[in-house]
């Protein structure tokens, strides 16, 4: 009989640490990035009163009897299943869409967390203001111009440079590309100034020295007299001032060369050829391409003594194609510039972070370069990490270690940029499991209550 009294108190203890479970969820039912937690119950070791017995020629077999002596916390589980998502607007918060973790860092010591309420603070790092922990990822690096993030690479803290400068770049390509009307009246000697307008196709493209200054590349087009598919183009960088930008074009080198070329278009209306003031030729295929260059105003003078000057490329399309290519047809002229990589000193003003983690800053000049890219965590066992508080977990000896890299990779989820991950406590079933686990603790007080009348009656057998 005093079996039932251990069994009912094993029932109240056990049962009180599942309400202290659901008490803990309940409370974080607003909590970002929360993971609820799991109780379930096993039965203790039982006490044999009589063993079984296998059946004999004369008697069957005899099931072994036995009295469960109560029970216990088989686990407390964390259940990683996805929250719902809430839009907040913020740029720097983060969530999460499947699995994974961010990866935070106090010091040298490393914990994992699903709250994305990230922040930067007066450094630049990008933490969570909440208690200070550095977010990990990848900075990016030039290589070759290029911004690039090396994933492979050990996880380091991000550093937002906001303020920072982006120097500015001369323009080194030009791309031109759409259409030339072939109804353009040619232009012949003696022509009136309506005439002369009439039949050339003006284009302008802003375009950049390596001060950041900006410079305007006209590009004009005539017929050439007598030949039904060629034009001339006439090359000038700031126009109003050609005597002393000398602009000159050509293919490979632009020394002693004027600004004009010829371009040669086939019966389809395709780009056929193109020939430079000096007599070369472009190739039968490929890319069109013709070096320009011109004096740029308030530089240093060259090692020569020169006047410096600067090049860039002008692209014209591919032979024979018609994307991206200079054309010609019956159709009114829209020929123009589509793209120049130039650019004058910027600052960088914002960021944003897209679905892959990657982090591109906006600079106040028009760019957008690659700074970083977060890092993310996978365990082969995420149950198995250990809480830390602060909303984190830390690995432990069956979470196995974390597996990093980048989201939307080997099982990562995708990132959300302006959005943070809500408890996946569900009240309903929470308070379901209130009234189950109340119900629980009451019927096991009563096993005591009447395990302790049974006992008084036996005592009360002396009298």
């Amino acid at each position: 009989m005093m079996r039932s009294l251990y069994s009912g108190v094993s029932g109240l203890q056990n049962h009180q640490t599942r309400m202290d479970v659901i008490g803990n969820n309940v409370s974080n039912v607003n909590t970002n990035g929360f993971k609820r937690g799991r109780v379930t119950f096993q039965d203790m070791i039982s006490q044999q009163m009589t063993g079984a017995a296998k059946p004999t020629d004369e008697l069957g077999g005899v099931n072994p009897k036995e009295v469960g002596l109560g029970m216990t916390v088989a686990a407390i589980d964390n259940i990683f299943t996805q929250g719902n998502l809430q839009s907040t607007g913020v740029s720097t918060d983060l969530a999460i869409q499947g699995n994974g973790f961010f990866i935070m860092k106090n010091g040298e010591e490393s914990f994992y967390t699903r709250n994305g309420a990230f922040g930067v603070d007066s450094e630049g790092t990008l933490v969570n203001p909440a208690n200070g922990m550095r977010v990990q990822g990848w900075m990016a690096e030039e290589i070759n111009g290029q911004m690039m993030v090396t994933t492979a690479a050990t996880p380091e803290d991000l550093i937002i440079p906001v303020g920072a400068k982006d120097p500015a770049k001369e323009t080194q390509n030009v791309k031109f590309a759409c259409n030339l009307d072939k109804n353009t009246p040619e232009i012949l000697p003696g022509a009136s100034d309506n005439d002369i307008f009439a039949g050339t196709w003006n284009t302008e493209q802003k375009i950049y020295d390596s001060f950041g200054n900006a410079h305007t590349l006209s590009v004009s087009f005539q017929r050439v007299p007598g030949e039904s598919n060629q034009w001339q183009a006439t090359v000038n960088i700031d126009e109003d001032n050609a005597d002393y930008t000398q602009t000159r074009i050509g293919f490979g080198t632009t020394d002693g060369m004027t600004n004009t070329f010829i371009v040669q278009f086939d019966n389809m209306g395709a780009l056929q050829s193109v020939r430079d003031s000096a007599g070369n030729v472009s190739n039968a295929v490929g890319e069109i391409v013709l070096q320009t260059s011109y004096t740029v105003e308030g530089a240093n003078n060259d090692e020569n003594g020169n006047p410096y000057r600067q090049s860039l490329n002008l692209n014209l399309g591919t032979i024979g194609s018609f994307e991206d290519t200079i054309t010609q047809s019956a159709s009114k002229s829209s020929t123009k510039a589509f793209y120049q990589d130039g650019y004058t000193l910027g600052y960088l003003n914002n960021f944003k972070i897209d679905s892959s983690g990657i982090i591109t800053g906006v600079y106040s000049n028009g760019t957008n370069r690659t700074i970083g890219k977060i890092a993310m965590a996978t365990f082969a066992n995420d149950r198995g990490l250990e809480k830390a508080g602060d909303n984190t977990f830390v690995e432990s000896n069956n979470s196995g270690m974390a597996r990093i890299g980048e989201s939307g990779i080997a099982g990562r989820g995708s990132l959300m940029a302006g959005a943070l991950e809500m408890s996946n406590v569900d009240l309903t079933e929470q308070l379901t499991d209130m009234i189950v686990t109340q119900r629980g603790f009451q019927s096991n007080a009563k096993t005591i209550q009447t395990a302790d009348t049974l006992l008084d009656t036996v005592l009360s057998l002396k009298r």
